[in-house]
């Protein structure tokens, strides 16, 4: 069972990319919601679940084929 490399780091690069809108969607949702009498609140929480959805994706993907890259089969 070989490991192939070049999954294995693209999926961690995905993994990286998700890691800081994983922390910073919900730190703008929060913002939003306490601030409720700025004008900017729809749009800051729409940017928030933005990047919560493309945190999601980019982890989605990023296990995807860091499994892959782990357990393909080479014939």
């Amino acid at each position: 069972m070989a490991i192939n490399k070049k999954l294995l780091s693209k999926g961690i690069q995905y993994l990286s990319g998700a890691l800081p809108l994983f922390f910073i969607g919900p730190f703008m949702i929060y913002n939003a919601l306490m601030n409720k009498q700025n004008p900017w609140h729809y749009l800051i929480l729409g940017l928030g679940i933005l990047c919560c959805g493309i945190s999601m994706w980019l982890m989605a993907k990023g296990l995807k084929k860091v499994v892959d890259g782990i357990f393909e089969e080479k014939s």
